[in-house]
């Protein structure tokens, strides 16, 4: 499964449904801290518009809700891994994805034979706090060497114009959140991402 490679990270169904229809093929549902009905019914929601235009669904985190809507594909951070049920994630067929920022966790990803590896934030993020600093486009190139085939994803801080770079440092997609969410033309910027990376 060859995946898109421009990946937007929204928050609810509702920036899904609102920008998927634009030509989306790769979206990343990341709810935070929200009741369990709140989560099924965003990724019931998710799913269906995914479904209508041939997008792929990655849900964040919930594995279990990802397994009870049917989604293909989940993404986990090196602290959810310490809670998933990987016996279960892997009875359901779910592709795999892990975030990693250092060899020790990308060491612990490839050990789990992940469908993609993201590394970041590549850029200052200013998304959420955190203890990792920027890691520049030449880890990407580092990450790259270090995990053959396996699909490489870039996050953080990335924007169009900083995508051809992550590229053609071994990226193989590029993740954005704030650069859509908090543009004034949210619509204009998935255009001009699908210009940029297709």
């Amino acid at each position: 499964m060859t995946l898109d490679r421009f990946c937007p990270i929204f928050d609810s169904a509702d920036w899904i449904e609102r920008l998927v229809p634009l030509g989306i093929k790769l979206v990343q549902l990341r709810i935070k801290d929200a009741a369990p009905d709140v989560i099924g019914d965003h990724i019931q929601r998710a799913k269906r518009i995914c479904v209508a235009h041939g997008c792929t669904l990655i849900v964040n985190d919930y594995w279990q809700a990802a397994i009870d809507a049917g989604c293909d594909y989940i993404h986990l951070g090196q602290e959810d891994l310490d809670d998933a049920d990987m016996a279960a994630i892997r009875a359901a067929k779910l592709r795999l994805g892990i975030s990693t920022h250092d060899r020790a966790e990308l060491a612990r990803a490839m050990a789990l034979a992940p469908d993609y590896i993201a590394l970041g934030p590549i850029y200052p993020t200013i998304l959420k706090k955190m203890k990792w600093h920027e890691q520049g486009l030449a880890k990407l190139t580092t990450w790259r060497g270090l995990i053959g085939k396996t699909p490489l994803i870039a996050i953080g801080g990335m924007s169009v114009d900083r995508a051809p770079g992550a590229f053609e440092a071994g990226a193989d997609v590029v993740a954005a959140v704030t650069d859509i969410t908090l543009n004034e033309n949210p619509e204009e910027r998935v255009r001009a991402w699908l210009r940029a990376t297709r």
